[in-house]
């Protein structure tokens, strides 16, 4: 089973419509409701990682890396960068550490740094669900940060729903529908019984009010 395109198309409009203007781009958001799944048992949390067609546009990129790596995530269009030296210092102070960390969507870590950035920036990316991907420190970083800019994240932990980006408000209604079709594609492939595990759909904007999709 699978929801028509018109009834999403529909759905996006609305939650367009239900959202005050702000001074900033706002994102727009699916929330799916589970059912008939014990959360409790670790074999039925949902914890999927979804390539979107469209992407999210203006997700900002961090890559935690040194010397050659380092030189080639910058080329490649990371938004940042941060170096061993820095990541050290990161370490002595928590509070910068989450200040430096707080306005990016995506991390990515060369392989060999991810002891010390698990240390430093778990406790602060873990709980938002943005742990950083490891890459061997030859890895074409290029491919990596176009593949992780495209991708999000479908994670239950104990509660029986999933909530995730889909779009931005710059964004058309089609490309916005073609991820959630993508995203809802995925889930119901995963869970035992498909579109019969989810309860109920909404879309909103970030500070808008929640639309029923199904």
């Amino acid at each position: 089973m699978s929801l028509p395109r018109q009834q999403i198309l529909t759905a996006i409009s609305k939650a367009r419509k239900a959202s005050p203007k702000r001074n900033f781009e706002q994102t727009i958001e699916l929330v799916i409701n589970l059912r008939e799944l014990d959360m409790k048992r670790p074999e039925n949390r949902i914890n999927l990682r979804v390539q979107l067609p469209n992407g999210i546009e203006g997700q900002k990129v961090l890559v935690f890396a040194g010397g050659d790596l380092a030189l080639r995530a910058r080329r490649s269009g990371a938004d940042e960068v941060i170096e061993p030296t820095e990541l050290n210092e990161l370490a002595k102070d928590k509070k910068a550490a989450k200040k430096r960390l707080k306005d990016f969507d995506i991390f990515i870590s060369e392989a060999p740094l991810m002891p010390t950035v698990g240390r430093v920036a778990g406790p602060i990316l873990g709980p938002r669900g943005k742990m950083p991907t490891p890459v061997p420190s030859q890895a074409p970083v290029d491919n990596v940060i176009e593949r992780e800019r495209k991708a999000v994240v479908l994670r239950s932990r104990d509660k029986p729903f999933v909530h995730c980006m889909v779009g931005k408000e710059s964004m058309t209604d089609e490309e916005v529908a073609q991820n959630i079709e993508a995203i809802i594609s995925n889930l119901t492939s995963s869970t035992k019984r498909g579109f019969g595990n989810i309860k109920t759909m909404f879309i909103k904007t970030s500070m808008g009010e929640a639309v029923k999709l199904y």
